[in-house]
């Protein structure tokens, strides 16, 4: 009996020592099997060193070409001037009056004329609205325009096409073509308007209330390059507005927008036949950026003529 105890105490501990060896196989403790030996012979991934050279960057992305501070990426294919152009003079930079042609002979001529057709047209308030000034150096010498793209101020009108061409080449930049001003104008969503695929009263600075010789001359199509047009007001307000006043009408193109590419002034294209398109602010016209007149030679001007530039993109430095 004493003998048959004891192997049966033996069986129970060998069957205990048995089940832990066999769990420490499994766990990978003394008396398993490594995977490490299994795979004898194959070399260990040394472990990455504290402080070594770090291995080989990605290259970066090469940089977009982009445009001027003063210009807005259109389809990231051109350039096209935030807003309607100012002109300076190309030597001095001095600024050329607003009022009158971008040209010596011509902004004289204009001044004589007017000085006395004022008092003979419309009523007695018109004829007492002097002309504004003409600079005395933009009567003394010859000079050049130079297309200034900037908010807030009264942009030029009373340009020529061949004018126009010549501030924008005198600023680096050129005119527009037809197919480049109206993809411009469409903006992103390429919309017909710049706020959208319809037209509304007042979004742009068109289609006015008021024609400004209808208020100085009582005759809409007379007078056209009285000096004096582009600062009439109805109503108390001024018909010409300042360069993105109109914050309703915007083209947008990535976190950027051109500014009245519809109103405000007609804009000269790149056309030696004669083109201006968008409108101005008392044109008729519910076209939008598909509006365009091409019943004027390139040596046209008159009020409503304005300058807007564009340019192909730049490398990046």
């Amino acid at each position: 009996m004493l003998a048959l105890a004891v192997a049966a105490l033996a069986g129970c501990r060998s069957e205990r020592d048995g089940g832990t060896a066999d769990a420490g196989a499994a766990d990978g403790g003394p008396g398993a099997v490594s995977a490490g030996a299994a795979d004898a012979g194959a070399p260990e991934a040394a472990p990455p060193l504290v402080g070594g050279p770090a291995g080989p960057r990605p290259p970066a992305p090469p940089a977009e070409p982009r445009c001027p501070p003063e210009m807005v990426r259109v389809a990231r294919r051109f350039c096209v001037d935030r807003y309607e152009a100012v002109l300076l003079d190309r030597e001095t930079g001095l600024e050329i009056s607003a009022f009158y042609p971008p040209s010596r002979q011509a902004a004289a001529s204009v001044e004589r004329t007017w000085s006395k057709m004022r008092l003979q047209l419309g009523d007695a308030e018109a004829r007492q609205m002097e002309l504004p000034l003409l600079p005395g150096w933009q009567k003394q010498r010859e000079f050049e325009p130079r297309a200034v793209s900037r908010k807030g101020v009264l942009p030029q009108g009373y340009t020529t096409g061949a004018q126009a061409e010549l501030a924008c080449r005198n600023a680096g930049k050129r005119l527009c073509t037809l197919e480049e001003w109206r993809t411009a104008c469409r903006g992103e969503r390429d919309e017909q308007f710049p706020y959208g695929p319809t037209y509304a009263d007042g979004k742009c600075n068109v289609f006015r209330e008021g024609h400004p010789a209808a208020v100085l001359h009582r005759d809409v199509t007379l007078g056209h390059s009285d000096p004096r047009l582009n600062l009439v007001r109805v109503a108390g307000a001024p018909l010409l507005r300042r360069t993105g006043e109109t914050a309703t009408c915007a083209s947008a193109w990535e976190d950027d927008a051109a500014s009245d590419m519809v109103g405000n002034l007609d804009e000269w294209i790149d056309d030696p036949e004669g083109t201006f398109v968008g409108g101005f602010y008392a044109r008729a016209t519910r076209e939008g950026c598909m509006a365009r007149v091409t019943s004027h030679d390139f040596a046209y001007f008159d009020y409503s003529t304005g300058v807007r530039c564009c340019a192909d993109l730049r490398a990046p430095p």
